[in-house]
């Protein structure tokens, strides 16, 4: 073994070390729930974590797919600000393929070891939600009133690795669609998670077709201003400058594309995304 790699060695065993009995919110969409090698690469890095000790909680997105299937129907899909305008026949089908989404993360992790459970924002009251009109009206999307936490905590204390699926309720029984970036955030500051991690299929923040290693929230909220950042990576953004506002240590986003980016982002000094911190 060359000298570089036990560097590298001692660097994971590091951060193993300071990680252990850490919580870690993976929000996991794009690419990474689209490609079979990506899809496999990200289920052996969750099984992993668990592992080292690390406790995952997974939640997923299926913005794709969802989108894919209402081309199939001939609904035009609309969007807000980066949010998924969300009628009743769209929630439909958002809940229909979320559904079989959520089972197929499950199943790829139980396949290489892990003890993965699919669980609802509805089960056991996970995800209470009202109508959110921060960009207008945009049908039925939730903004997260309650996390219960303690639910979560359960799981997590029976070995099991949580994979949530962003749809939550209302206290008239709505259902509510709710962006995975939001419902990740959330649930990552309701358990005082120490990092949230978004695994997509963009290398990280991009500007000018460079990637940004590390990004306070000052610059971030720049980028959003100036434009830089757009489209879908504003949820992402925004609901990265949240968690860390409420006490999340770090924030990340890296590549579901590369294989174990995850892995590479989390326990190698200079990692292989982009970082967020609040300074």
């Amino acid at each position: 073994m060359t000298s570089e790699n036990m560097a590298i060695l001692f660097e994971v065993l590091q951060y193993m070390k300071e990680f252990r009995e850490k919580t870690f919110v993976v929000k996991v969409g794009g690419a990474a729930l689209e490609k079979e090698e990506a899809k496999t690469s990200f289920a052996k890095s969750i099984v992993f974590l668990r592992h080292v000790q690390v406790n995952p909680i997974i939640v997923h997105g299926g913005g794709v797919e969802i989108t894919r299937l209402m081309n199939q129907l001939g609904i035009k899909p609309l969007f807000k600000n980066g949010y998924r305008v969300t009628d009743e026949k769209t929630l439909q089908i958002a809940e229909m393929v979320l559904e079989k989404i959520n089972k197929d993360i499950v199943l790829k992790i139980n396949l290489h070891g892990g003890r993965a459970i699919g669980v609802s924002g509805k089960d056991d009251n996970l995800l209470l939600c009202e109508k959110d009109i921060a960009n207008g009206d945009i049908g039925y999307v939730g903004k997260i009133r309650k996390v219960n936490s303690g639910f979560i905590e359960k799981l997590i204390a029976q070995n099991y690795i949580p994979v949530i699926c962003p749809v939550g309720f209302g206290e008239d029984g709505t259902t509510y669609n709710i962006n995975a970036d939001v419902a990740a955030a959330e649930i990552a500051i309701s358990l005082k998670a120490e990092k949230l991690i978004f695994v997509s299929d963009v290398p990280g923040v991009m500007k000018d077709g460079e990637l940004i290693p590390y990004l306070d929230v000052r610059n971030a909220r720049k980028l959003i201003e100036e434009g830089v950042v757009k489209g879908g990576m504003i949820p992402k953004i925004q609901c990265a400058v949240n968690a860390l506002k409420a006490g999340i240590k770090s924030v990340h986003v890296v590549n579901g594309e590369i294989p174990h980016a995850l892995l590479t982002e989390i326990f190698t000094l200079h990692g292989i995304g982009t970082m967020l911190r609040e300074i």
